[in-house]
């Protein structure tokens, strides 16, 4: 029988379509470049989030500089943070008040945030910290 957090892990992967990737990097051999190149290849659509890069094309995608500035007919569903915990409530708060289709708030390896879980349960919003979505995703791809 599995317990609430891998529950809320299948649900956040099976509801996965559009994912904001915030700390996006152009650097290829950094954690984030792998992992949105994995999502991509899953056939998952990445949205890069990174103020340095915005308005650049990276992996086929306009880079945003914020989750506020991504167009609202963009349906993003899953917020992946690549950012240190000390970051992260600013994130959620910011996710949640304009990405209308989001269903989950996704912590990378290492990054918590009790105030960002608060936030996602009493949003309705799907919240999983310190795992990787990559390692995820293909733990469960069929």
């Amino acid at each position: 029988m599995q317990n609430s957090k891998e529950n809320s892990i299948d649900q956040a992967i099976s509801a996965a379509g559009v994912v904001a990737v915030v700390g996006f990097s152009a650097n290829a051999d950094r954690p984030v470049w792998g992992v949105s190149q994995y999502l991509q290849a899953a056939g998952l659509r990445i949205i890069p989030v990174n103020p340095g890069l915005a308005g650049q094309v990276l992996m086929g995608e306009k880079v945003y500089a914020s989750l506020s500035e991504i167009p609202a007919e963009i349906p993003v569903d899953t917020v992946d943070v690549f950012r240190r915990s000390d970051q992260v409530p600013a994130i959620a708060a910011e996710a949640i008040a304009h990405l209308p289709y989001l269903r989950t708030l996704w912590l990378q390896m290492g990054v918590t945030s009790p105030e960002a879980r608060a936030l996602s349960e009493e949003k309705g919003v799907i919240f999983v910290e310190d795992r990787c979505l990559k390692v995820e995703h293909r733990l469960r791809a069929v």
